[in-house]
C-alpha cells in the first residue's frame, strides 16, 4: 500500500490512497463522452483503475489515464473533456490539488 496523498487541518491529517484517487478517476472518465474504455500498461481484468496512474507530492496530484475513444470523435475535444471533468472531480472529492492530467489516448474503436 502506497502512502498516499494527505491533507491537514487544525484538526488532524486525512490521507487519501492512490488506489482510491484512481477509482475516482476511473469512474468519472467512463462517464466522459466518446470513452469506450480504458487502456494502458498496467490491465487487470478485475481492477477498476486500468490505465491509470497517480502520482505527485505534496504541491498536488498528477494523474496518468490511457483511454480508448469511439472512431470518428474530435479526439483533442474528447482529451480536453476527459481532463476537465477528471480535475475537477478529484478536486471536488478529495480536496487535493491536482497539478496536471495526462490523458493518452491509446486507440480508437467503434462503440457498436
Amino acid at each position: 500500500m502506497d502512502a498516499g496523498h494527505a491533507l491537514a487541518s487544525p484538526l488532524g491529517r486525512i490521507t487519501i490512497s492512490s488506489d482510491a484517487i484512481a477509482r475516482i478517476v476511473g469512474e468519472t472518465a467512463r462517464e466522459c463522452y466518446g470513452v469506450v474504455g480504458m487502456a494502458g500498461r498496467k490491465w487487470l481484468p478485475d481492477r477498476a483503475a486500468r490505465g491509470i496512474e497517480i502520482g505527485g507530492n505534496g504541491d498536488g496530484v498528477t494523474i496518468d489515464l490511457h483511454v480508448v475513444v469511439e472512431y470518428g470523435l474530435n479526439l483533442a475535444e474528447v482529451a480536453s473533456t476527459i481532463r476537465n471533468r477528471v480535475t475537477y472531480e478529484v478536486e471536488r472529492l478529495t480536496g487535493l490539488s491536482v497539478r496536471a492530467v495526462e490523458v493518452h489516448i491509446e486507440d480508437v474503436r467503434r462503440s457498436g
